[in-house]
């Protein structure tokens, strides 16, 4: 560990490269005949909001743009989405979504109705993105659809209408309106959410009242056989409310509720009135942005200990539908946009995540981080025509052999710990599976901002000579891509052999390194 004294100079230095100050010493056993859950694709998922840039520009450019673009969305965020594998999106919010309806959003994109997005930054809502761009940006990215239902300002009839008019193979009214609309065949819709943060701008309601809603509302949400999405609840956040909403919507909620949803942010300093910086940080907050990320383990695990004394069965999923850094706005820009900067560090909280999320891969079936597109923990920026990838998105891109993959089993043989403050944290975190085309891969997430680790794996059950694949890291905390300079911080080729008898990795300090084993 750095003595207190050089983590004051780091600290004042911050700006400087990550130099090595030591190395931590850590052992696993991997066991390639253990076979674990399957790792849902979905918790790979994304989220598209009406928010700040996130569609409109980020996204959608209209067909008139001076933009290429194919039917108004942009191509170069399209193949960069594209290449990404993005299994799932969810859509319109969010907050938004509970003052979204969703007529406002069909038939002649000049004709529809210009509101005002109260919840981010109250600008002016076309409507031009509505529920057939969405289909259509799905399809053309090749990832499934999680649309999200207005329960806070909405109706019964208008969700039970709005799910009619896009799963309807019937020569019924709204099927045909669909039809006039230019979508002959139903749309697929994977998932669907009967409301969205209920304890909180959904409507500040308790888990009890919530309950009772959701099973009124749900008894109407029909579809024609075969066209039925995963029903979703709209759970809690954080501790306590987590575990009281999950406690109460599992016991009430009796039918149609396939999953029920959780929401948890990273913020570096805990506290929503001063979150932290994007970029510029102290070493200080790098430490407890890494300690607050790394609490969703156990909130997770205390919600799946609720679910399994409430459904032992199995039978609801908890998707954490919403997460990520989030962090204060940048000086001159709208606060209500969510806008930030995406470093180095926050590819490695969205690793830790992923491998956190893998861990309760059994119950944790999907996870959306907020958001896609100039949003919040982005995987991609536009400034205009320009764009760029974040440090973000190559994390996903490194992950992708994990989609559908089967868990493995990795035991802890020797862990360094590294103390922050009244917190410990591990210096790695690791996880393995078998990837669908029946090669073994291995994650490996340095958390120290300042120390390398020395990592040796013993492999059970099957012979290895090497491991190849990619690192992604940088020698500055706050490393993050710009327009000027769009590839600072993107992975680079890595491989490492056997020494004796182990496999060896050196892993450099605020690192993801992902590997297939040979």
């Amino acid at each position: 560990m750095i003595k207190p004294v050089k983590l004051t100079l780091i600290s004042m230095l911050l700006m400087t490269s990550l130099s090595v100050k030591a190395e931590h010493q850590v052992t696993f056993t991997l066991n390639t005949n253990q076979d674990g859950p399957r790792i849902n694709k979905n918790i790979y998922g994304q989220f598209v909001e009406h928010l700040g840039r996130g569609i409109y520009e980020g996204i959608w450019v209209s067909k008139n743009s001076n933009i290429a673009n194919t039917n108004g969305f942009r191509n170069d965020v399209i193949k960069a989405l594209k290449e990404l594998k993005v299994p799932l999106m969810r859509w319109p919010g969010g907050c938004f979504a509970d003052e979204y309806h969703w007529r406002d959003g069909i038939g002649d994109p000049a004709k529809r109705p210009t509101k005002v997005n109260t919840h981010w930054g109250g600008v002016e809502e076309t409507n031009e993105f509505g529920t057939h761009e969405f289909f259509e940006l799905a399809e053309m990215v090749g990832a499934e659809t999680y649309v999200n239902g207005n329960l806070g300002t909405g109706t019964p009839r208008e969700m039970a209408e709005w799910l009619e008019y896009m799963t309807s193979d019937k020569n019924s009214t709204l099927a045909n309106e669909r039809r006039q609309n230019g979508r002959e065949a139903p749309f697929k819709v994977d998932y669907f959410a009967i409301g969205n943060e209920a304890w909180g701008c959904g409507g500040h309601m308790r888990p009890e009242y919530y309950a009772d809603l959701y099973m009124h509302w749900a008894t109407f949400l029909k579809t024609p056989k075969g066209h039925r999405p995963k029903f979703i609840a709209s759970g809690g956040s954080g501790n306590a409310r987590g575990l009281e909403w999950t406690d109460v919507l599992s016991k009430n909620i009796t039918r149609n509720m396939d999953a029920i949803s959780y929401h948890y942010y990273t913020l570096p300093k805990g506290q929503w009135q001063e979150k932290g910086k994007a970029i510029d940080f102290p070493v200080s907050e790098w430490n407890s942005t890494i300690v607050n990320t790394l609490k969703i383990d156990d909130y997770i695990a205390k919600n799946l200990q609720v679910l399994e004394q409430n459904d032992p069965e199995g039978k609801i999923g908890f998707y954490v539908d919403e997460w990520g850094t989030w962090y204060d706005a940048e000086p001159g820009r709208e606060p209500g946009f969510l806008y930030q900067q995406n470093t180095i560090r926050d590819a490695v909280v969205a690793a830790a995540n992923f491998n956190i999320f893998h861990k309760y891969a059994e119950r944790v079936h999907m996870t959306n981080i907020a958001q896609m597109v100039n949003v919040l923990q982005a995987m991609i920026l536009t400034d205009k025509e320009k764009m760029l990838l974040t440090p973000t998105y190559y994390a996903y891109q490194m992950y992708t052999p994990f989609q559908d993959a089967t868990a493995l089993t990795v035991h802890t043989e020797q862990m360094a710990y590294e103390k922050i403050g009244d917190d410990t944290i591990p210096a790695v975190t690791i996880s393995a599976a078998k990837g669908q085309d029946g090669n073994t891969y291995l994650a490996l997430v340095n958390l120290s901002a300042t120390e390398t680790s020395d990592v040796f794996l013993t492999l059970n059950g099957e012979k290895l000579k090497y491991a190849k694949g990619q690192q992604l890291t940088a020698n500055k905390l706050d490393a993050h891509n710009t327009f000027a300079n769009p590839n600072r911080v993107k992975p680079v080729d890595y491989q490492t052999k056997v020494k004796s008898g182990k496999l060896n990795f050196n892993l450099p300090a605020a690192s993801v390194t992902v590997v297939k084993l040979y």
